[in-house]
């Protein structure tokens, strides 16, 4: 399986905010699309990517008053991409030695998507699932 079969499925819809959104914004942006994390875009090029994390982290160490500045701020800057032709293995690898859940997806120097560790723990489920209907088929004969 490869990256671009979830964008498939999933679609290559992407939550971007810009940088000078504050994150009051962008946290109310996060409840109410129910997502972990949100890609900071300037124009078309990815300036940092800023997740529930980043938010609490921050919340907890400065309180409140966080929230008033701008999400540049609180963004992780040096984003970790993938492209549609990787394995989800190797991105579940990548995800795990990064300890992040959320990966853009690049394609041609362009964003072509987003994808969760949901979505690959999804996928290699079903995966494993369509494995075990083959060996029972096998198995039985059929």
């Amino acid at each position: 399986m490869l990256v671009s079969d979830i964008l498939k499925t999933k679609g290559a819809d992407v939550v971007a905010v810009p940088p000078s959104l504050p994150v009051s914004d962008a946290a109310k942006l996060l409840a109410e699309k129910r997502i972990g994390s949100v890609l900071v875009m300037d124009r078309e090029k990815i300036a940092g990517i800023l997740s529930e994390r980043d938010i609490v982290r921050t919340l907890a160490a400065e309180g409140a008053a966080c929230l008033d500045g701008p999400v540049s701020r609180l963004m992780t800057a040096k984003v970790v991409t993938c492209r549609p032709d990787q394995s989800i293995s190797d991105v579940m690898e990548l995800m795990t030695s990064g300890r992040f859940r959320h990966v853009p997806v690049v394609a041609d120097g362009r964003l072509a998507g987003m994808i969760s560790i949901g979505d690959v723990v999804k996928w290699r489920l079903e995966e494993a699932q369509e494995e075990v209907r083959q060996m029972a088929a096998y198995v039985s004969g059929g």
